[in-house]
């Protein structure tokens, strides 16, 4: 099972971002990454983009998420998933979307530099607004080094909060609500069902259908 907390990456696909910002390698390879928001009525919060090597996995469907994803998907905290690929070792760039919040219909475009010795796969994700632990993903996606791909991604439950759908549990500027809670959700990563209208969010309004983005990928350099 691959899982980003308490993931130790071999030496052998070790690599320093610091090396690869100090000279460049005929091994290396730059990416534009555009992410489109396809929703009516959520907002995406600021995405962590990185590439990284085969053994990372942000999450599995079906399984405990981690606390940096609860964080991610709860509040729109993307420190801890940075941090846990930081530690591990195993992602060659990391980069996070500017400009705040990504509204029904817009985009953001990141720059990614990666190598081709093991760092070929592009991970993404950030929280949909407004919901209790829905976020959009994109889980190790390989990269095609000598062209570009267009790829539809989905919204998943982390399974961390009780989905109430109340604006008390519920950050950002709809709602303004508490942005974590104690672990009160089903358990594990799934599919997200939605909004069901159960509280203070009317379907009308703020229900989707998958997928909720899509993303394109084109190398550059």
């Amino acid at each position: 099972m691959k899982q980003l907390i308490g993931l130790i990456a071999t030496a052998s696909l070790a690599f320093s971002g610091t090396a690869l910002a100090q000279g460049k390698s005929i091994h290396e390879a730059t990416f534009e990454v555009t992410i489109t928001n396809l929703t009516r009525g959520q907002s995406f919060t600021p995405m962590i983009v990185t590439a990284h090597t085969q053994n990372v996995s942000l999450f599995e469907l079906g399984a405990e998420p981690s606390q940096a994803l609860a964080d991610l998907a709860e509040g729109g905290d993307t420190s801890g998933v940075a941090m846990a690929l930081e530690d591990s070792g195993a992602a060659s760039d990391i980069q996070f979307t500017d400009g705040g919040l990504i509204a029904p219909g817009e985009s953001r475009t990141v720059v990614i530099e990666t190598s081709l010795r093991g760092y070929n796969r592009l991970s993404l994700a950030g929280m949909l607004l407004p919901t209790n632990d829905t976020f959009v993903a994109l889980n190790a996606l390989p990269l095609d080094f000598w062209g570009q791909a267009s790829t539809y991604v989905f919204a998943y439950d982390a399974g961390s909060e009780n989905n109430d759908e109340a604006c008390a549990s519920i950050p950002g500027p709809h709602c303004g609500g508490q942005p974590f809670s104690m672990g009160l959700g089903e358990g594990y990563v799934h599919i997200s069902p939605g909004i069901a209208g159960i509280g203070d969010l009317d379907p009308a309004e703020f229900d989707w259908r998958n997928p909720v983005a899509v993303v394109n990928v084109t190398r550059i350099r």
